[in-house]
């Protein structure tokens, strides 16, 4: 009896690999078994926390070295798809500029990723945004540090 659950449960994670890998492709299957980047950061230079009109939230976490991005996390209560586009939003900012952060939008994330389910689509928005909005709050905190008050006589 034992074997014989085994084999199913065996049978079944199979199939749902097989499914999965279907529907979402080699890139988004290796990171869905894969996370990377996933984690929180206390002393982010750039972060932003954005809720999707699907419900989930999202949180990206940047990191400067000079004036390149050094480290990126994010974090998500959201579906594996979500998580997957965090990840990759994460990934793809490392080493770049804020103006090359600029062009890591939604549509960037599912070019890179070969796609997602239509219905999936919207978690790459959603990862896109998030980074925006952290690229936003950096640059803020940047113009913040050059500001000279100024003199009144």
């Amino acid at each position: 009896m034992k074997g014989d659950l085994e084999d199913f449960v065996q049978e079944l994670q199979e199939k749902i690999y097989e499914e999965t890998k279907a529907a979402y492709g080699e890139a988004a299957f290796q990171r869905w078994l894969n996370p990377k980047y996933h984690g929180r950061m206390d002393d982010a230079d750039g972060y932003a926390r954005v809720r999707g009109s699907c419900g989930d939230t999202m949180e990206i976490f940047l990191k400067f070295e000079g004036d390149r991005v050094g480290a990126a996390l994010f974090d998500t209560d959201g579906c594996g798809s979500s998580a997957i586009c965090g990840s990759f939003a994460a990934e793809m900012s490392l080493g770049k500029s804020p103006d090359e952060l600029l062009d890591l939008t939604g549509e960037a994330i599912l070019e890179r990723l070969g796609g997602l389910p239509e219905e999936e689509q919207h978690c790459a928005v959603l990862a896109g945004e998030t980074l925006q909005e952290a690229l936003s709050d950096y640059m803020l905190k940047q113009t913040r540090k050059t500001d000279v008050p100024s003199e009144r006589g």
